[in-house]
């Protein structure tokens, strides 16, 4: 009886003709997913047909969701500030600027009539007059002391980090602090600067109470305590000035008023335009030092454009009227800023926003 042919697994997957399945010579890999196909044995690498895949978009979303959730919770009080102390009263004083409103009794819509009765006021135009004053006296000064000194101060010299520090700490002072302080020494009765002046034979002066003197005195004060923002600020821009070029001026034959005048003049005028706009706001805004020390006086001659709207909102209580005034002052301040952008975009050889100098 011939031999009865063997069946070969290597052709014929499945199971041999003896019902049992070839030998393996290789360990069947396990796996963690595995599941139990059949007693005793596992079958590797494969799920449970009944178990549904995971959906991984739904799973992504619902965190996105969580995690916007809980963004929004840590925001949620900054965000509240925010409208609460500066969205909302810009819009409620916009509206209040229309109306005659004395913030106690019922108001009534007037329209344009605050801003024409601006144009009458000459007590408006005293303070539009002052805050031009104080502005272009302030501006140009501060510019001019803070360059000034951050060229005295950009140098190795001894104890050069106490002079910076002494010239920084007026800046840090506040407004009030300052007026109090100068009150007292420029009182004409009992202040020391008067005390000083009738030792070397110089007759009494009025200081703060003679309108003649009083902004010009403000002015200086404010010099006393802004020029130090202005000196950190171009020393910052100094130090950034690159020494290949001012060694190569200085290689060329250039002395130090050209290496000033071609190379770092024209390195600050970034920082210039910048803090002739910071310095332009905070003169225009000025209100503390002169609520501290003359209350708008003498004779009106300290009476600046916010002295002149919390004078009519809090003392007049014609708040319609103090919020039209306030409204001109955020005008004029939007125009100055309008101009500068503009002419940082004309500027030859400017660069585009965003780009690096």
């Amino acid at each position: 009886m011939p031999p009865r042919p063997r069946a070969d697994h290597r052709t014929k997957p499945g199971r041999t003709g003896a019902g049992r399945p070839p030998r393996r010579t290789t360990p069947r890999p396990f796996s963690v997913n595995s599941h139990h196909d059949g007693p005793g044995r596992r079958r590797p690498g494969n799920r449970h047909p009944a178990a549904p895949a995971p959906h991984r978009p739904r799973t992504l979303a619902a965190r996105t969701r969580r995690e916007n959730a809980t963004a929004w919770a840590f925001i949620s009080p900054s965000v509240l500030i925010i409208l609460g102390l500066g969205i909302v009263p810009v819009v409620w004083s916009l509206l209040l600027s229309f109306r005659a409103d004395d913030l106690v009794t019922p108001g009534r819509w007037v329209g344009l009539d605050n801003y024409r009765a601006l144009v009458r006021d000459p007590g408006f135009r005293t303070a539009v007059e002052n805050t031009l004053v104080y502005a272009g006296l302030y501006v140009p000064l501060s510019l001019a002391g803070g360059l000034v000194l951050a060229l005295a101060l950009n140098r190795r010299i001894r104890l050069i980090g106490l002079y910076r520090t002494l010239i920084f700490v007026p800046f840090v002072i506040s407004a009030a602090a300052q007026g109090v302080l100068f009150f007292f020494i420029l009182d004409p009765q009992f202040g020391v600067a008067n005390s000083l002046l009738h030792h070397l034979g110089v007759s009494r002066q009025g200081f703060l109470s003679d309108p003649g003197q009083a902004l010009y005195l403000l002015v200086l004060i404010s010099l006393w305590s802004g020029v130090g923002f202005c000196v950190v600020v171009y020393l910052a821009a100094l130090q950034d000035v690159p020494q290949e070029l001012i060694e190569s001026a200085r290689l060329d034959g250039a002395n130090r008023l050209r290496v000033l005048w071609h190379i770092k003049l024209p390195s600050l005028t970034p920082v210039t335009v910048f803090l002739l706009l910071w310095e332009l706001i905070t003169a225009l805004q000025v209100f503390d030092l002169i609520y501290v020390t003359t209350k708008g006086g003498p004779l009106g001659s300290t009476t600046v454009i916010v002295y002149f709207v919390w004078e009519q909102a809090f003392q007049m209580f014609t708040a319609g009227y103090g919020a039209a005034a306030a409204y001109v002052l955020a005008a004029a301040l939007l125009v100055a800023g309008a101009a500068l952008r503009l002419y940082r975009r004309r500027r030859p050889g400017a660069a585009p926003d965003g780009a690096v100098r």
